[in-house]
């Protein structure tokens, strides 16, 4: 687990202006641990705060070895490229990034700890984190959630990467300024990095998938007022398996549907359109309240991800979406999400 005391480079090569950066983007817009580099060999001495438009400054660096006179203690992979097999040069990075002894962070499918290489660390005390493991004494879901007195947000999208996760956190920080007892349920790998725990989803066995998300949820649920949930995947997109897990080990209270503005159809599947919003929100609600089996949910705003628009076009996508749904609109990211969460109460 990460902690304030940690000081992190990211392993980001080529993932600062390409797509598959998504985990070190992440973490440089919401981790509260300091990061003091950014590993990207294509954009090595630019400015991170031009390339990114993120408020964080940090120096971008060329390799693991011109990051370590900047004194890292953890190395963070912040690339996930398709099937999670790195390069052989990233991981000489890795590689020396252990030998330099720092700890590693590591989100992708494969894991490291258990590789020869890593077996034995070369200083006291240091580690690697696979963050993407199934947890120990998982069973079936029983829609235990149903019990609890608190809001259960689950973030629902019209697509991946739509921007679930953003949605989460932002709601969970406006909740927490507003002295509301929020807690963020990630349930996935940069969540739990950026929270410090919760559940990779995508690890876990189906079977126990629902049973895994109400575990933890049953464990915050008491103490908390609201619980913002984590989405995952989308109904929509053939690829995806992770929404109804969701929706069963959650029993969510509300919705939030999550759209990147003027999206058409399912990005990697262009031959597969985007219903009109409205559609989308009748899908989820009746999945969710299906047959009386799960608490009857309703999506109670409309997250929009305008990140590909400018000011004016934003906020006029946001006006379109809120009249075409009848229901409060925000980009949570880029305004405020204190709309969404006024929905909620």
């Amino acid at each position: 687990m990460l902690t304030p005391k940690n000081r992190l480079a990211i392993l980001l090569h080529e993932g600062i202006r390409g797509p598959f950066g998504k985990t070190g983007l992440a973490l440089l817009r919401y981790s509260r641990v300091p990061i003091v580099a950014v590993i990207d060999s294509q954009c090595a001495g630019q400015s991170l705060r031009a390339l990114t438009k993120l408020e964080r400054d940090a120096p971008v660096v060329a390799s693991v070895s011109d990051a370590l006179p900047l004194k890292p203690d953890t190395l963070v992979i912040g690339i996930a490229p398709p099937g999670g097999l790195l390069p052989e040069a990233w991981q000489r990075e890795i590689e020396t990034a252990v030998q330099a002894g720092l700890n590693i962070v590591n989100g992708l499918h494969t894991p490291l700890a258990t590789k020869p290489q890593f077996q034995s660390l070369p200083r006291k005390g240091q580690w690697v984190w696979d963050a993407r493991q199934e947890p120990p004494g998982l069973g079936v879901g029983s829609g235990a959630a149903r019990s609890l007195k608190c809001k259960r947000v689950l973030t629902v999208g019209t697509d991946m990467a739509v921007g679930k996760m953003s949605t989460s956190l932002e709601m969970h920080y406006v909740c927490q300024q507003r002295g509301i007892r929020s807690k963020f349920i990630a349930s996935g790998q940069t969540g739990i990095m950026i929270e410090g725990d919760g559940i990779a989803l995508d690890a876990i066995r189906v079977d126990f998938a629902s049973g895994a998300v109400e575990q933890i949820v049953m464990k915050y649920g008491v103490e908390h007022d609201i619980l913002h949930i984590e989405g995952q995947g989308a109904f929509g997109n053939p690829a995806s398996t992770a929404t109804l897990p969701l929706i069963r080990g959650s029993q969510p209270t509300h919705l939030i549907l999550v759209h990147r503005a003027r999206q058409n159809c399912i990005r990697r599947y262009p031959h597969v359109p985007i219903p009109p919003l409205p559609v989308v929100i009748q899908v989820y609600e009746q999945m969710a309240a299906f047959g009386g089996a799960f608490e009857p949910s309703k999506v109670a705003g409309i997250a929009l991800n305008t990140a590909e628009l400018n000011d004016t076009e934003a906020r006029k996508a946001t006006e379109e979406a809120q009249r075409e749904t009848g229901l409060p609109c925000a980009d949570p990211v880029r305004f405020d999400a204190g709309v969404l969460v006024d929905a909620l109460i």
